[in-house]
């Protein structure tokens, strides 16, 4: 089961080092703007502050690709950051889009529960 949980949190640190790579260097791509649904001009307007996010989602990624370095000795990495990753994809799904919940908070609820069944 902590193999499981591992790949699975291994997984949601991929996914939030693509976000910030989306979001700190191709926020007003065509990439970018497909994945994020903006406008050129939203985009625009706004890299400053999604290039901003992208880091946090990147201090995500580290603390769990920490945990998992650590082995067992993770634990609490992993559980307070997947906590934080939870957090965030629901006040993102509850705020901008339902759809954040099941790219964020879902994997990371799903990791949390298998990281505690070990």
């Amino acid at each position: 089961m902590l193999l499981l949980a591992n790949i699975l949190i291994g997984l949601v640190a991929l996914l939030h080092v693509y976000f910030l790579v989306l979001e700190m260097f191709l926020w007003t791509s065509p990439t970018g703007r497909r994945v994020f649904r903006t406008t050129p001009e939203f985009a625009q307007a706004s890299k400053t502050l999604a290039a901003n996010q992208g880091l946090y989602n990147g201090f995500l990624a580290a603390g769990l690709i920490v945990g998992l370095a650590q082995g067992t000795d993770g634990f609490h990495f992993k559980l307070f950051f997947l906590s934080c990753v939870i957090v965030a994809g629901l006040y993102g799904a509850w705020s901008v889009s339902r759809r954040i919940f099941f790219v964020q908070a879902l994997p990371a609820i799903v990791a949390l529960i298998l990281l505690h069944l070990h």
